[in-house]
Order: structure tokens, then C-alpha cells, then sequence
């Protein structure tokens, strides 16, 4: 194993913010397949100097490519599964609002925080140990994502792929509450509930139409109070579409729903409420359509003995490293876990301000963060991996 200061000294802050302005100034908002290919570009041309080799599949259904990269291809036993992602939800052009730039600790810019930080860290530390004359213990595939913003569609099926031959996932997105690290995430479902009425004149004939809009109305007071904070389930209507004219009873409004759930088994009892919801306006009909789209991460004693083993790596760093409790976002580190694959998560850039125009990470993160991953990939063996399914075994699971 690589003595942890000279993992620490290697670090070259300077130069890794110079490199992130680089990636951050490529704006990479979801949406935008063209913006996230370019993103993609940057990071192939830095993974190829760090010698990994690079397979890229075309993107499909308006999301951009994704991007695999690994040291040892051919080789067989277990692997060890890095997962990031180069879309933002940043929209192009939000660079004239929220510049790149460093003010003290605090390195601004669209993205940079959730998640090119981690990204760029992720390929960083490889490079590191080989500039060392040291490298993974075990093959590395990495996983670049061009849709996790937007719940993984086009990605879920190759990061569940490489999850079956991944013995170990570590995932780089940004850290949480002062460096806290991710071992535990609720289980995120999207529903799309659809009301269909009957137009009529609002003034003339109001009494022969049946209002979508006041059947929508009520549901979301329905959902709403559905958020139990006891449990760990909350409920966001979060986009209603309705109308045509002000004049016209509306024969047709939509609502799009956000529910986070802690364990599957609740999952399945929100989604049995969901199904049975029925109209109350005569005259309304429902169509709801969804379900769960990132299963919960659960801690199991896999993931907490993974967990020990880097908090005794970053102390021997020179930081203590902590977990939170279950976070209310997903990431694709959620597809992996439900899997049965021990994975760590949050292990990104430490800041905050993420989705919103104060994101940003602190340049004092840079460098432990690095050498976290690089002592995690130098010393995570097939030894560990034993460890850790003894440690499942042990507890049932």
C-alpha cells in the first residue's frame, strides 16, 4: 500500500482546479445530448492519458452516450465499479450567472460540485497511483452516466449489467454535511397521474362540464398529506399541467409526482395507494401510470464493514470519515445496492449549493478526497470482497 502522505503530497491542487475549469465551462445540462457528448469528449481524452481503456455507446431517446472506461478489460474475477456521471441540471448559459470562479475555500461553478468534481477525482487517483508506480488491486470499470439528472432511463440497464460483475461499487458523487459519506439512500418512484374531464362554456353551459383541474386540485391535497417524516416517505406534487382558456372548463390536467421511501417493503405499500386512487369529480376519469424508478440503498453489513474499512484509510490520511444517516436523494448507486453489491456513495468533492446558483465545492476537499479513492482502489482486494460477503452471510442477508 501507498504511504497515505505521499498519496496526499502527489495531490496537485492547482493543477486539478485548472483542469476542472476546463470541464466545468463545458456546460452539460441533461437534456442537451450534443452539450453532454462534449463533456463526454473531455472525459475520454483524460482517461486516456491515464491508459484505461475507453468503449462509448450512442446515445438514445434525446439523452447523450455513455461512456465505460477500465484498466483490464479481459480480465475475469471480480471487478471493482466506480459510477459518475457528466450531466448537470444546469440549462446552457447558466455559466453568466454562476462563473466559475474561487472565492477563499469555495470553488464555484454550474455542476461542479453534483458531480464533475467527484468525476474528475474519480480518474485522478488512478493517475495518481500510476504516477507512483502503484495501481488497483482489483480491475477497475468506471462508469460515466449521461442521465442520472434525470433518473438514469437510458442508463439503468449498463450500470445493472455492470453491476453483476462488480464485486465492490463505489460511486463519486458529492459528499454530504462537512464530508459525510453516503451508505444508506431512499428508494425514489415517479408517478404521472392524468385527469381527463369534459369541456364546457365556463359562463353558458358551466353545469355540463366536469373540471380535470379540481380533480387534480384535490388529489394533491390527497398526496400531499401522504408524507409521513416518522417513516422516512415524503410526497411532492411537483408539476401540474392543465387548461386551454380561462373560459373553458378544462378537460384534461396532469400532475407529476416525487415520492422517496426508505425500504422496499414500504414501497410497495405507496404503490398500492397510488394504483387504487380514484376519481372524485363525476364525470373525471384517472390514469396513473409509474412506479418505483431507483430502488432504496440499504446499509447492510457488507456496506458497513466497506464503511470502516475507508474510515481507517482517511484517518491514516488525516481526517475523520463519516456516514449520514438515509439521504433522501437517489444516484445510481441505488441500481447497485439492490443488486447485493456493497457500495459506498457520496465519496465525491465535499461543498455544497448543489442544483441551485451558490454551488460549489471546497478546495480543501480536493486533495484528502483524491487520496481516499486511491488508497480505496489500491487496497479494496479480492481479500476484502471475501470480508465483506462473510459479513452479509453473518447477518443473514
Amino acid at each position: 500500500m501507498t504511504d497515505p502522505a505521499s498519496l496526499l503530497a502527489a495531490m496537485d491542487t492547482d493543477a486539478i482546479i485548472e483542469d476542472l475549469k476546463v470541464w466545468v465551462e463545458q456546460e452539460s445540462p441533461s437534456q442537451d445530448a450534443n452539450a453532454v457528448n462534449a463533456m463526454m469528449d473531455l472525459v475520454i481524452q483524460e482517461a486516456e492519458a491515464v491508459g484505461l481503456t475507453v468503449s462509448r455507446t450512442p446515445g438514445c431517446d434525446g439523452y447523450g452516450d455513455i461512456v465505460k472506461l477500465e484498466t483490464q478489460p479481459a480480465a475475469n474475477g471480480p471487478r471493482l465499479l466506480m459510477l459518475t456521471h457528466a450531466d448537470t441540471v444546469h440549462a446552457i448559459g447558466t455559466l453568466e450567472t454562476l462563473p466559475f470562479k474561487r472565492d477563499g475555500d469555495k470553488l464555484y461553478g454550474p455542476g461542479i460540485y453534483d458531480m464533475k468534481g467527484g468525476a474528475y477525482l474519480a480518474l485522478k487517483a488512478l493517475r495518481t497511483l500510476k504516477a507512483l508506480g502503484s495501481g488497483s488491486a482489483m480491475p477497475v470499470t468506471i462508469m460515466v452516466m449521461p442521465d442520472e439528472e434525470a433518473g438514469s432511463p437510458t442508463s439503468k440497464a449498463a450500470i445493472e449489467a455492470e453491476a453483476r460483475r462488480a464485486a465492490v461499487t463505489l460511486v463519486v458523487e458529492p459528499a454530504r454535511e462537512g464530508g459525510k459519506i453516503v451508505t444508506a439512500r431512499k428508494g425514489a418512484a415517479r408517478y404521472y397521474l392524468t385527469a381527463t374531464g369534459k369541456p364546457a362554456h365556463s359562463g353558458s353551459r358551466h353545469q355540463d362540464g366536469a373540471s380535470a383541474i379540481r380533480e387534480i386540485a384535490a388529489k394533491t391535497v390527497q398526496l400531499e398529506t401522504m408524507t409521513d417524516y416518522g417513516k422516512g416517505i415524503t410526497v411532492n406534487v411537483g408539476v401540474i399541467e392543465a387548461g386551454t382558456a380561462v373560459n373553458v372548463i378544462p378537460s384534461r390536467a396532469t400532475a407529476e409526482i416525487d415520492i422517496r421511501i426508505p425500504t422496499l417493503e414500504l414501497a410497495a405499500e405507496i404503490d398500492a395507494r397510488m394504483q387504487a386512487l380514484e376519481a372524485e369529480i363525476p364525470g373525471v376519469t384517472l390514469e396513473i401510470k409509474g412506479g418505483l424508478n431507483r430502488p432504496p440503498m440499504e446499509r447492510t453489513a457488507g456496506v458497513s464493514s466497506l464503511f470502516d474499512h475507508a474510515r481507517g484509510l482517511a484517518s491514516e490520511i488525516g481526517f475523520d470519515l463519516e456516514t449520514v444517516p438515509q439521504t433522501g436523494g437517489g444516484s445510481d448507486g441505488n441500481f447497485t445496492a439492490a443488486l447485493g453489491v456493497p457500495t459506498l456513495d457520496g465519496l465525491g468533492v465535499d461543498g455544497a449549493g448543489a442544483h441551485t446558483l451558490d454551488e460549489h465545492l471546497l478546495v480543501s476537499s480536493i486533495a484528502p478526497r483524491c487520496a481516499l479513492l486511491a488508497s480505496l482502489i489500491e487496497t479494496i482486494t479480492p481479500e476484502t470482497v471475501q470480508t465483506l460477503d462473510s459479513a452479509n452471510a453473518e447477518d443473514g442477508q
